[in-house]
């Protein structure tokens, strides 16, 4: 029999436990074992109903996503689960912690389903830019009905044990998943109850056949956030299969669909996206075995907009805080701001109605930095100076505790410098939020020259537990991101001068699939936050200085690089602009000439891909990946393109050394020429997935 999957009799029940840790995934192995072990109780006489469970920490969670893009192994999934489902006894599925994905697929080809009550189920495949390939759009909906089917597939979201008992997903909320399992079989083996075929079973979606608008207003709800997508489409076609076709006709259309997606450049950037993630988890130069250290309570100082942020996911994930102001007046405002967020979220239904009062319960709101005394990790979110940041570090020598974490919030600034206004370098380093920080997932954590690993470690795993995706890098100016976005900031401001409008420049970014363009970008964030610090620096910016001159900072006085309505955030061209452009241009002796889309294209992304090639020569990233990481879940980049080092490599690195060379001769600008690692790729034929892939050989 199947190492991996075991048939037990006790007697009349069969009991099939699935035993492939970690996550019981359906590998070839795992789908021989279930094939074999059903045949096998169908067999056996004395056996009158079978349960399918699982051993360790969870049901099976999916499927084995090493397999994909390569050749199929037998036995195929369809096949495992028509004998399931084609079985003359009774099978029930018994399930415990996660079923997604192919693995609710197995459930769903069950007669019936039990579940332990903090069990997930759920079909995920549209986070992967797939749709459930093994019958999960056909069966799902003939379970539960169109609508929430339409929410769990297209939106890929699970549910819990209560709603799918309540959904009919499942028949019993049992205590244990074995033993509730085998009591369920007994209780229908002594009532005789008849098998339920999901397959045969119309009574669902029987309304919606009638009404096809109780489908397609779901669609429309569940696809609003889908711009660019197109497995989400895909994945509502399929459900409508289900209603419009018979159950073969369906599960055959959902095959296609599936083996479509799966091809799809859209779908290898997902997964790609997938396992970049988890890959940014293993820190490079770190010792084997080294261990976080403990934290039960942070300190935060600074309750303003990043610190309230901070505070919050701390709160969300059940740390209590300790938030620290410099006055009175400032910590009362950025609790209220705290207060006010939670009750909207649960106005919305978005968290429970006693949450807001909880999470405030976890947060101690004092005024002094000598309130840090019991943090095992301080996070300092004050202003965004060096000045000031080295005082505060200098203040934590005296109160931190010995061994707490010293985290700055900073987007830009040196931390090996920061660390040397205390005497525990080896106890400092980045933790870089992204704003709102209690939404945006991304954290770069900076590594400092002296920062000791199991500091490091210890920022990654807490990262971890808020939510938050850890992208660990080196210290140089703005880190990965913001680094890599000046160059953009730079090429977008000089494409103004060669005669594009900053609506053509959005435009092109937001096509792209990028949430919004430089210059919106700018108006949110407040041009004159630029502005002074231009003047500190002695630098001049022409088009963007004659508009702060004319004071037009942005959505805050309702007019930057565009204008707004009173109360709306909507940005819309401003020809009192194009008027300032044309006025500056003439002044300056410019000529304008018509910039194409696709040099807009290039000269936004490209100089960017260059400096992410700068940026691995320098060590600043370990891997390619983790730079798209930080795009991904910092700023915004559209999942479907895998991020800018991977869409580097699906355009081709030769074609942007070569336009890179172009533009530098072209506009003048030596900054543009290709970097080294770049080149050298280029001229290989090479790609930045082959560093990865060298390093990991290495």
């Amino acid at each position: 029999m199947s190492e991996v999957v075991k048939l037990e009799r006790h007697d009349e029940v069969g009991i099939v436990t699935v035993n492939s840790p970690p996550v019981n995934a359906l590998s070839a192995a795992v789908r021989g074992g279930i094939l074999e072990c059903v045949k096998a109780a169908i067999a056996d006489s004395a056996i009158k109903g079978i349960v399918l469970t699982c051993a360790g920490r969870t049901f099976i969670a999916g499927a084995d996503i090493t397999e994909f893009g390569k050749p199929p192994k037998p036995p195929a999934l369809n096949d495992v689960l028509s004998e399931i489902e084609n079985s003359p006894k009774p099978v029930v599925a018994a399930i415990h912690g996660n079923a997604l994905g192919g693995g609710l697929e197995v459930a769903l080809a069950c007669h019936f389903r039990v579940a332990v009550k903090e069990a997930k189920l759920g079909l995920p495949e549209v986070k992967l830019g797939l749709l459930p390939g093994a019958g999960g759009t056909q069966r799902l909906p003939r379970a539960v009905g169109p609508e929430l089917a339409v929410k769990m597939i297209v939106g890929g979201d699970p549910i819990g044990a209560a709603e799918a008992l309540k959904n009919g997903l499942i028949e019993e909320i049992v205590e244990g998943p074995a033993s509730g399992g085998e009591a369920f079989v007994r209780k229908l083996l002594a009532e005789k109850r008849p098998l339920r075929r999901l397959r045969d079973d119309d009574s669902k979606i029987a309304a919606a056949k009638a009404d096809r608008s109780i489908f397609t207003n779901a669609v429309a709800a569940m696809t609003k956030k889908s711009r660019g997508l197109e497995a989400p489409f895909a994945a509502a076609d399929a459900v409508g299969y289900a209603i419009d076709l018979p159950f073969d006709e369906g599960l055959k259309k959902e095959r296609e669909g599936f083996l479509k997606l799966v091809a799809s450049d859209q779908s290898k950037a997902q997964r790609y996206a997938f396992f970049a993630e988890r890959e940014a988890n293993k820190i490079a130069g770190v010792p084997e075995g080294t261990k976080s250290r403990p934290v039960n309570r942070v300190a935060i100082l600074g309750a303003g907009t990043m610190g309230g942020g901070i505070a919050m996911s701390f709160a969300n994930a059940g740390v209590p805080v300790t938030l620290i102001e410099t006055g009175e007046e400032q910590l009362k405002r950025g609790m209220g701001i705290m207060q006010k967020n939670w009750e909207a979220t649960a106005a919305r239904g978005g968290i429970p109605a006693d949450a807001p009062a909880k999470r405030m319960a976890l947060i101690n709101g004092v005024v002094g930095i000598e309130n840090v005394g019991d943090a095992d990790l301080v996070i300092e979110a004050v202003f965004e100076t060096m000045a000031v940041k080295k005082e505060v570090f200098g203040k934590l020598d005296q109160y931190a505790k010995p061994g707490a974490v010293l985290a700055s919030n900073t987007s830009y600034l040196n931390i090996d410098e920061i660390a040397k206004a205390t005497k525990r370098p080896q106890d400092v380093l980045g933790m870089h939020f992204f704003s709102p920080a209690n939404v945006m997932k991304l954290c770069e954590i900076v590594r400092a020259d002296k920062t000791a690993p199991d500091a490091l470690v210890t920022a990654v795993t807490i990262a971890r537990k808020i939510a938050k995706v850890p992208a660990v890098v080196g210290v140089c100016d703005g880190f990965v991101g913001n680094r890599m976005l000046a160059q953009r900031g730079k090429q977008s401001e000089k494409l103004l001068f060669e005669g594009a409008l900053p609506q053509q420049v959005d435009a092109v970014v937001t096509k792209f699939g990028m949430p919004m363009g430089p210059f919106a970008m700018g108006d949110l964030a407040g041009l004159d936050i630029g502005w002074r610090s231009r003047k500190d620096r002695g630098i001049k910016s022409e088009i963007a200085d004659a508009l702060c001159e004319a004071g037009r900072f942005g959505q805050k006085t309702g007019k930057g690089y565009y204008k707004y309505e009173a109360g709306s955030r909507a940005p819309m061209p401003d020809p009192e602009v194009e008027k300032l452009i044309d006025e500056t241009l003439l002044r300056l002796g410019r000529k304008k000439r018509i910039v194409s889309d696709d040099e807009i294209l290039e000269r936004m992304m490209y100089p960017m891909i260059n400096e992410g090639a700068k940026i691995l020569e320098e060590g600043i990233a370990a891997r390619p990946s983790d730079i798209d990481v930080v795009w991904l879940y910092g700023y915004g980049w559209p999942i479907y393109r895998g991020g800018p080092m991977f869409w580097a490599d699906t355009v081709g690195l030769k074609h942007i050394a070569d336009r890179l060379s172009f533009y530098a001769k072209e506009t003048n600008d030596p900054s543009l020429e290709p970097a080294p690692l770049l080149k050298k790729l280029a001229a290989e034929g090479k790609t930045f997935a082959s560093l990865a892939a060298e390093s990991k050989a290495a």
